[in-house]
């Protein structure tokens, strides 16, 4: 092909891009529902008593690596080993990938592609049938032909280019997502650590429990020798210790379970579990927790940025959908060459090119079109109220961490004073006791109240853990990569 004609289809080819225009509508992010504040009241200043409270105020500060506000460096190793092996993390990694390729794969629509081909062919004619192929008469020949062909497809009404933004808010959706699982995945682990140091602090309560009970068991029976004790005495004492007996098995069992849980959420085996033990001890409190504006945690929630980005996604597909209702445009372009010798194929005379433009516009399809556009416009309204739900969804998980922390200072407050209560009681028994005012089996049984009493106390002190972790979560996790993406 000469250069006249090159420079004429690049022309042309440029002097329609330019003129084309993106149908269909322009992404506008939806309205979100008006909301100033989390709860019905004032947001608390702290939760807890004075030195065991927590201080919360609305701030834009990053959280960074949450999980390290409670002060176990075990904890922070885990959470990191989970965050670089876990499978949810490489699954999401890969969804990643593959949107990423497909976005780079449309884009190279926007640039004309060309093939190079080369064919050879032996053939005969038919001797006094038809007229000789050959200048020469040959009926039998060797044909080469090698030729390159140059297709572009002018983006007039924006299908491409609604497309690509499509798969580029896709690729957003799918980069957020990763976000989403990385702080679920964080979640987790602490939330798992956390039930295992209340698991240990309840097993360890309850074999004192069953050293208590066994031991006011012998004593009652040494009493219903003497005839102090009836039988009905032993048999209840008896049944309290069978009673706390059951309930060790399903606290080492859930033990097992949960050491099982952390294991795989680092993305080891069970069996390879070697990491020691998690204990409340080893724990501490947060004390301050900066909570997001209500007009900030769209932005710092990737999977609320998630849910936006599938809008932006289903928006541009309304945009697809209304250019295919539009003529579209291509234009071709052929040079090559054709000899029986393979290195004349290009010389004087044997070389041929052609140049075609065309365009297409369906006419008749019997609405196919039209319901597709619809369907597009129906399919945005929908991610339109899933976003809408998700922002919902967002604001209710902080309200009801924030209630669940109020409510677990209180009950954590409630529990450790009866334990106090009951440590006090178990202090006076033993005194009264040592007096002779008592026997043996009052102090078992102030020492099996305080127990059961720190259980309680122990179990509340879990859950205000755990919910602090929740809080965190609801309010984006990590939130240094929170800042919208160009």
């Amino acid at each position: 092909m000469n250069a006249p004609v090159i420079r004429s289809v690049t022309c042309f080819a440029a002097a329609v891009l330019v003129a084309g225009c993106a149908v269909g509508p322009d992404y506008r992010r939806p309205a979100l529902p008006a909301a100033d504040a989390y709860l019905r009241g004032p947001l608390p200043a702290t939760v807890g008593s004075h030195g065991d409270n927590q201080r919360l105020a609305l701030s834009t500060d990053d959280a960074g690596a949450w999980w390290q506000a409670f002060g176990s460096p075990p904890l922070d190793a885990l959470v990191r080993r989970a965050l670089a092996h876990n499978p949810s993390i490489d699954g999401a990694q890969a969804a990643l990938r593959v949107a990423q390729e497909n976005l780079a794969a449309q884009r190279a629509a926007f640039l004309p592609n060309a093939q190079l081909g080369y064919s050879a062919s032996r053939q005969q004619n038919a001797v006094g049938t038809i007229s000789p192929t050959l200048a020469s008469g040959q009926p039998m020949y060797t044909l080469h032909t090698a030729q390159l062909t140059v297709g572009y497809a002018p983006d007039v009404f924006g299908l491409n280019r609604r497309t690509v933004e499509s798969l580029a808010a896709q690729a957003q959706a799918q980069r957020l997502q990763l976000e989403a699982v990385r702080q679920a995945l964080a979640a987790n682990v602490v939330a798992a650590a956390i039930q295992e140091a209340s698991l240990r602090a309840q097993i360890e309560a309850t074999e004192g429990i069953v050293t208590d009970a066994t031991r006011a068991l012998a004593l009652v029976r040494r009493q219903a020798e003497l005839g102090g004790a009836s039988g009905l005495d032993v048999a209840a004492q008896e049944t309290a210790l069978a009673q706390a007996r059951s309930s060790l098995p399903v606290l080492q069992k859930q033990e097992e379970q949960n050491r099982d849980l952390l294991a795989v959420l680092a993305g080891e085996p069970p069996a390879q579990a070697s990491d020691p033990p998690f204990a409340l001890d080893g724990l501490q409190l947060p004390r301050e927790v900066p909570v997001a504006l209500p007009a900030t945690l769209v932005e710092r929630r990737p999977d609320v940025r998630a849910a936006e980005a599938q809008v932006h996604a289903a928006s541009a597909q309304v945009g697809v959908a209304v250019a295919s209702r539009f003529p579209q445009f291509s234009l071709s372009a052929q040079y090559g060459g054709s000899a029986t010798a393979f290195g004349r194929m290009f010389a004087s005379g044997n070389t041929f090119w052609s140049l075609t433009g065309g365009v297409a516009q369906s006419v008749l399809d019997f609405g196919a079109l039209k319901h597709r556009q619809r369907a597009a416009e129906a399919a945005l309204q929908q991610a339109v109220a899933q976003y809408r739900g998700a922002v919902l969804v967002a604001f209710q998980n902080v309200a009801d961490a924030l209630y669940a922390l109020e409510a677990d200072a209180r009950a954590t407050e409630a529990a450790t004073a009866a334990a106090a209560a009951a440590r006090r009681t178990l202090e006076l028994t033993r005194r009264q006791q040592q007096a002779g005012q008592v026997g043996g089996l009052a102090v078992l049984a102030a020492e099996q109240a305080w127990r059961q009493a720190r259980i309680a106390a122990v179990q509340m002190q879990a859950a205000r853990y755990a919910d602090t972790a929740a809080l965190y979560l609801a309010l984006g996790g990590d939130w240094s990569d929170a800042t919208p993406k160009p």
